[in-house]
């Protein structure tokens, strides 16, 4: 199983930005499909944002124009460059990743609170 670990999460003001990471423990991003969703106290987790194995990218709505997915081959990492941050988007951050049999691994989570 892949081991996923994210890193980048914290404390921002309203309209600042953050960058999460995500390192996989090997090589996997040719074969797997990986995202970002994110749980807010009393919520159902969501997903944020996707990247497919082929470099196709998927964003919710809530998220879209402001949030940015990217990966780094070289380093088996995932990013998610956070910008204009809104208090909404207070929730703990999960890593994701699913192969095309579908096994699936999940990060330990990272805090982001949006608040002045």
């Amino acid at each position: 199983q892949v081991q996923l670990v994210e890193s980048g999460g914290g404390l921002v003001q309203p309209g600042g930005s953050l960058r999460l990471s995500c390192a996989a423990s090997r090589n996997i991003f040719s074969s797997y499909n990986m995202g970002w969703y994110r749980q807010a106290p009393g919520q159902q987790r969501e997903l944020v944002a996707r990247i497919f194995s082929g470099g196709s990218t998927y964003y919710a709505d809530s998220v879209k124009g402001r949030f940015t997915i990217s990966r780094d081959n070289a380093k088996n990492t995932v990013y998610l460059q956070m910008s204009s941050l809104k208090p909404e988007d207070t929730a703990v951050y999960y890593c994701h990743a699913r192969s095309w049999s579908n096994d699936e691994s999940w990060g330990q989570g990272t805090q982001v609170t949006v608040s002045s």
